[in-house]
This record gives C-alpha cells, sequence and structure tokens, in this order.
C-alpha cells in the first residue's frame, strides 16, 4: 500500500472513506432511537441530544480544524480526527445512560471535526484544476449516499444486533482509514505562520450552544422566557461573531469574507444548510414513524428508505460527470425540485395503518432528486476558490452544512414536540368519550402531561397509563385500546407540519439555486478567483500545496 503514497486517487479514496464514516453518523442514530429510549429509558429530548451532541461540536470546530490543519498539517488532523472519532465510538456503544452516551458523542464530534475539514482541502490541493471538479463530486455524492445509507445499514444493527453496533461497525472501518491515512496521505510541508481566532471560536461555540440548547428543551420547559432568553442570547452572539470576523478580515479570519464575494459559494452554502436540515427534517420523524405507529422493526425501516439510498449510490457519479458537462446548476434545480417533491409526497402517504408500499413512490423520487444535490453542490460551490483559501473555504462549507444540521434537528425535533403535544392532548379528549365517566380525567390527564419529560415515545408510547386497580378486564383493554390509537393518530397528525418545514426549505433552495452563475466545460471565463478574494494573509501567496 505504501507504493499508492501521494497517488490522487488512493488519496481520495482513503479520505471519503473517513467522510463516509462521520456523516453516516449523522442519521444511522435516527433509526435507532425507539430502542434507545427503550432501553436507556431516555425521553425524546435526551435522545435528540445523542444527535445534536455530536452535530453541535462538530459544526462548532469545523472551522477552528480547518485553522490548525494549516498550522499542524493535514494529514496529521486527519489521523487525529480517525483515531478520535474511532475510540469515542466504542465508548459510544458502551454507554449505559443516556449521560455517558451524549458525553462519548460530543467526543466523537470533536474525532468528525478534526478530520472533515482536511478532506476538501487536500483534494483541492492534490487534484490539479481539470480533475478537481470529478473529484470532488465523487467526494460529495459520498455525502449523499452516507446520509441516506444510515437509516439502512442502522436498521440492520439495530434489529440482528443491538442499537449499541451502529457505534461498534465504526471500530473497523476506523482502523482501516488509520492504516491508509499513515500510508497513503502526502505529508505537511509548512511554510506560513498560521493565526488562530481563540475569541471568535469561543463566540460561535457560545452561540450555537444557546440555540441548540434553546430549541431542542423548548417544549419540555413549556417555552417560558428563559427558553426564549437563551434564543436571544443565540441571535445576539452570532452578530457579535459576525463583527468580530469583520475586524480579522486581515489578520486570517476564521471566516474569510472575501470568499462571499463569489456569487455560486455564497448561494451553495445557503442550499447546503437547507439540504441538511431537510436530511434531518425527514429521516428523524420518519424513522420514529414507521417503527413506534406502524410497528415495523428497525430493519425493515432502513429497507423501507434504502430505495433513497440505492438510487444516489448508482446515480450520483454519473450526475456528477453531467453537472460538468452543461453546468451544475442545471443538475441542482430538478434535483432540489424532485427531493422537496418526493417529501411532499412522502408527508401525503403517511397515514395510520398505511402499508409499506406506499412508500416506496416517494422514496424513489426522493432518491432521484438527492443523486442530483450532492454531487453539484460541492463541485460549484469550490470551483472558483483558489488553493491558498481551500482550508477556510473547506472549513466555513462544512460548518454551514452541519449549522444546518444542529439547528435543524433542534427545530425540527421541537415543532415535533410541540405538535405531538397538542395533538395527544386532543386526541385523547376526543377517545375519552369511550371510557366510563369516572376515567376520562385520568386518561386525558395522561397524555396532557406528555411533554413535561421530553415526550417519551418509546413503547411505552407517551402517556400510555396502566388503569387502576382493579379496573374490569375489558375496560383495561379498552383504555390500553384507545391509549394506542391515540398516540398513532397524535403522531401522524404532528407528521405533517413537521415535515413541512424540511419541505418549504428545500423547495426554497431550488428557487435561490436559479441565481447561480452557471460553468460548462470549455467554456472561458471561469478561471479560479485569483483577484476578487483577497487574500487572507498576503505571505501565503507563494504557499505550496500541502
Amino acid at each position: 500500500m505504501s507504493g499508492l503514497r501521494g497517488n490522487p486517487w488512493a488519496i481520495l479514496l482513503t479520505l471519503s472513506l473517513g467522510f463516509f464514516m462521520t456523516l453516516l453518523d449523522l442519521t444511522i442514530v435516527n433509526i435507532a432511537i425507539p430502542s434507545m429510549l427503550d432501553q436507556l429509558d431516555a425521553s425524546l429530548d435526551q435522545i435528540l441530544w445523542v444527535v445534536n451532541a455530536y452535530i453541535l461540536v462538530l459544526a462548532v470546530l469545523l472551522i477552528t480544524a480547518g485553522r490548525l490543519g494549516d498550522l499542524w498539517g493535514k494529514k496529521n488532523l486527519f489521523i487525529a480526527g480517525v483515531a478520535v472519532f474511532t475510540l469515542s465510538s466504542l465508548a459510544c456503544g458502551a454507554a449505559q445512560d443516556p449521560t455517558q452516551l451524549i458525553a462519548a458523542r460530543a467526543v466523537q464530534g470533536l474525532g468528525a471535526a478534526l478530520l472533515m475539514p482536511q478532506t476538501m482541502s487536500i483534494i483541492i490541493g492534490v487534484f490539479p484544476a481539470d480533475r478537481r471538479g470529478t473529484a470532488l463530486g465523487i467526494w460529495g455524492a459520498v455525502a449523499g449516499v452516507s446520509t441516506v445509507t444510515g437509516p439502512t445499514v442502522g436498521g440492520l444493527l439495530v434489529t440482528s444486533l443491538d442499537w449499541r453496533w451502529i457505534f461498534f461497525v465504526n471500530l473497523p472501518i476506523g482502523a482501516l482509514v488509520l492504516v491508509m491515512a499513515v500510508l497513503i496521505l502526502p505529508g505537511h510541508t509548512r511554510t506560513v505562520r498560521h493565526r488562530f481566532d481563540l475569541t471568535g471560536v469561543l463566540l460561535a461555540s457560545a452561540a450555537l450552544f444557546c440555540l441548540t440548547f434553546a430549541l431542542t428543551e423548548g417544549q419540555k420547559h413549556d417555552w417560558n422566557a428563559g427558553i426564549w432568553g437563551l434564543i436571544a442570547a443565540g441571535g445576539a452572539l452570532a452578530a457579535v461573531f459576525v463583527a468580530h470576523q469583520r475586524t480579522r478580515q486581515d489578520r486570517e479570519p476564521l471566516v474569510p469574507f472575501s470568499l462571499f464575494r463569489d456569487r455560486n459559494f455564497t448561494v451553495l452554502n445557503f442550499v447546503g444548510a437547507a439540504v441538511s436540515i431537510g436530511m434531518i427534517g425527514v429521516f428523524l420523524p420518519m424513522t420514529i414513524y414507521l417503527q413506534s405507529v406502524l410497528g415495523y422493526s428497525a430493519l425493515q425501516a432502513g429497507l423501507i428508505l434504502a430505495p433513497a439510498s440505492a438510487l444516489s449510490a448508482v446515480l450520483s457519479p454519473f450526475a456528477g460527470r453531467l453537472s460538468d458537462r452543461i453546468g451544475g446548476k442545471y443538475i441542482l434545480v430538478p434535483g432540489l425540485g424532485l427531493y422537496a417533491c418526493g417529501m411532499l409526497w412522502l408527508a401525503a402517504v403517511s397515514d395510520v395503518g398505511a402499508h409499506w408500499t406506499a412508500f416506496i413512490a416517494p422514496v424513489t423520487v426522493i432518491g432521484f432528486g438527492i443523486s442530483g444535490v450532492f454531487p453539484p453542490m460541492t463541485t460549484e460551490a469550490t470551483r472558483n476558490v483558489p488553493p491558498r483559501l481551500a482550508g477556510a473555504a473547506s472549513g466555513v462549507n462544512n460548518m454551514v452544512r452541519q449549522v444546518g444540521s444542529v439547528l435543524g434537528s433542534a427545530a425540527v425535533g421541537a415543532v415535533m414536540q410541540n405538535q405531538l403535544a397538542a395533538a395527544l392532548r386532543d386526541e385523547a379528549t376526543t377517545r375519552s368519550s369511550a371510557l366510563p365517566p369516572e376515567m376520562r380525567g385520568d386518561f386525558v390527564e395522561g397524555f396532557a402531561g406528555a411533554a413535561e419529560g421530553g415526550l417519551e415515545v418509546g413503547a411505552a408510547q407517551s402517556g400510555h397509563r396502566q388503569p387502576p386497580p382493579g379496573t374490569p378486564p375489558d375496560i383495561a383493554d379498552r383504555v390500553q385500546e384507545l391509549a394506542a390509537q391515540v398516540y398513532s393518530h397524535g403522531f401522524v397528525h404532528a407528521l405533517t407540519p413537521t415535515l413541512a418545514v424540511p419541505i418549504t426549505l428545500v423547495a426554497l433552495s431550488a428557487v435561490v439555486c436559479l441565481f447561480l452563475s452557471n460553468h460548462r466545460a470549455g467554456v472561458p471565463g471561469t478561471a479560479p478567483l485569483a483577484s476578487p478574494v483577497a487574500p487572507v494573509d498576503g505571505s501565503q501567496a507563494g504557499r505550496r500545496r500541502a
């Protein structure tokens, strides 16, 4: 394998495997939510923190890790990230309670943050301009495939083994990537001294934490003044962060504003965030719905969603090559449109008692859409970025997408909890008329207080209460039957407004992509931006590629 050192395609394979592993963990956890809720005796808001702790640390540290890659070496940071990610995956699988799992997931996010920005910047440095689009297209396709593969792989592991294996599966992959990285990736030649913006890191971290915590815990605390105070504080800190970055534009900022002078980079960063919200916004509620409402196993739920990942894996390379030929704009717009239409169709067929065959067509449409989104999105966003800004561009691009995942997960979780609390209360009130008068109040109250603990929606199904001792068997059975109906119908009623959030954002992204400046192979005037994008540090002009 040492003979492959420096080979661009071997480097791309190594980086893609590491990238795949970190992105797989964004969605693979979703399919195991019902199982973790039951086995860890956790609430939904705790499990949302299992998701968000990973994404939050990842999003906050991506730009910082990109800078550290410039300082300490991209290969070194990539290897360190893979090692931390692999060891923390072991800790996740061994966790005995929600607190341990959340802590281990945060460390796992640190590992992902260390390695992820190095992947894009190494690719930009290794591949010449005429092959960079193809390489970044493959890298972008890995992002799409890994995200939609999570539910299928996770379903197989949860059903065949245990939810812990969604983390243990990273151990052999991580070990392989470590060996490949040591033997194949090019070394680091440091020619420029880089600065580190600690104040910017602290401001961004505090802003994201305030917003994510408020959105995740809002329903549990009944959206009180403290929650709205955190949201306001998050917004204020974000504004201070932007102002701080403005003062550092000549001193190697975390976010070089010059990158956003390229319209495509700006537009596609918004699209990347919206697509991330779309991914989380669909797979999080749908995996709970398929298992908790329709009663499918984790494997069955994963297989129902599998056509999306299969189609994306097959079609993404073709979409990447086609976007180079006719322009990414003409692939992105129909891809995002199909993605939004597929999600809308999925929401329309999701009902109590729906058969799995009803989901085949909409999930297939989603797969066609996703295959036309990720490959051109990354290629077009970075096409005009000069190599000296590759690390910054990679950090910003990945950070924006992961911030979208953080806020999307929190926002979708907040909408789902809010809508489910109201729907359960309404359904319980309506269906309690079938019970004796003396039992109706307790029945309704059991569901009305379901949100207080974060809506525990596992096997207990939010508010199911055993009838009082001495209740006649036929009445006891009736209580359990009605409780199941309340949960199933309440969840379906909450599902549509929950899915409306990602559907709207993805549809809006399709419209925004109409404003992209298109690139086609062989068309002059598409050279990398050398003059419009001002150097972050004048001394970087002669910097060699890592």
